[in-house]
């Protein structure tokens, strides 16, 4: 194998069926939805079409099908970056497109009104209920990499394949009350997002700094089995990588946070401006219609 690289990155494509498959099913219904909608001369903003398919499943599609999927069990730093991709800029992307507002607007009646059970159930309002998916969005990667969960990922594609599907689906229980545009249950008020996404920092902070400093491989047998393959003499030192790993998770965690924060901050600022226009057009009415002759009684 050659050694990874920038040019490996974007020339180290496989066909990966699952990763594929989702990508075209949930690309080709949203942008059904939307053709949808245009036709019948409703708009949709195209910003929420460029982070569902733009960013969201295209990040997706790169992350589980590229050279980072090529190397991803190979390079444990590697990993960390699909890692972070899957589980914080996917969901963060994919809510921000708000697939369900598209699916409430443009779906037949049926299916419509089953969406809406759904999303009225006891199991998503339990699903997203915000202490649950705080402790589910730190906990999980603990258990990943300080359980026999990875190093059981690392030798059958199938636990591979899930463990991606559940990073994003994990990070998408998390984040779509927080930023999501969609109504969904678990919804709270920005203080209360605010401090979410306040406490899951250090935690990440924590694993990656636990992870930079960890003298135990993880992934050991799998990692040193490749170092006497023919064609890895070019991989680094295990525990090198292992450590900047860490420090990827480290970095990636908290600029991620940060990019959270503005999409919060600007989401609570339009919401107060949209509440203080209608306030606004709710006095004048109320004005207007003293104003009118014989609103006060007067004869």
């Amino acid at each position: 194998m050659p050694p990874f690289d920038a040019g490996r990155l974007l020339t180290g494509w496989e066909l990966a069926p699952v990763p594929l498959v989702v990508t075209v099913w949930a690309v080709g219904f949203y942008l059904l939805g939307v053709r949808s909608l245009h036709r019948r001369g409703d708009a949709w903003p195209v910003g929420r079409t460029v982070a569902f398919v733009g960013v969201g499943m295209g990040a997706f599609y790169v992350a589980t099908s590229s050279g980072l999927a090529a190397y991803d069990t190979t390079l444990l730093s590697v990993h960390m970056v699909q890692h972070m991709v899957l589980s914080m800029l996917v969901p963060l992307a994919l809510a921000l497109g708000a697939p369900v507002t598209l699916a409430l607007r443009t779906l037949p009646r049926a299916p419509r009104r089953w969406l809406l059970v759904v999303l009225h159930s006891r199991v998503a309002k339990v699903l997203s209920f915000p202490p649950l998916t705080l402790a589910l969005y730190v906990v999980s990667p603990w258990a990943l990499y300080f359980s026999s969960w990875y190093d059981a990922t690392l030798s059958h594609v199938w636990l591979h394949e899930l463990m991606h599907l559940h990073l994003v689906v994990v990070g998408s229980l998390f984040f779509w009350p927080i930023v999501g545009i969609d109504p969904v249950p678990g919804r709270i008020g920005y203080p209360g997002r605010m401090l979410l996404v306040v406490l899951t920092l250090p935690f990440h902070a924590f694993l990656g700094v636990t992870i930079m400093g960890q003298e135990t491989l993880l992934g050991g047998d799998h990692y040193r089995a490749l170092d006497g393959q023919p064609g890895y003499g070019w991989l680094p030192d295990p525990l090198d990588d292992q450590h900047l790993a860490g420090g990827l998770l480290w970095s990636s965690g908290d600029l991620v946070g940060l990019v959270l924060f503005g999409v919060l901050f600007a989401q609570w600022v339009r919401s107060s401006m949209k509440e203080a226009a209608r306030e606004d057009r709710r006095l004048d009415l109320l004005e207007a219609r003293a104003a009118e002759p014989g609103a006060s009684g007067d004869r």
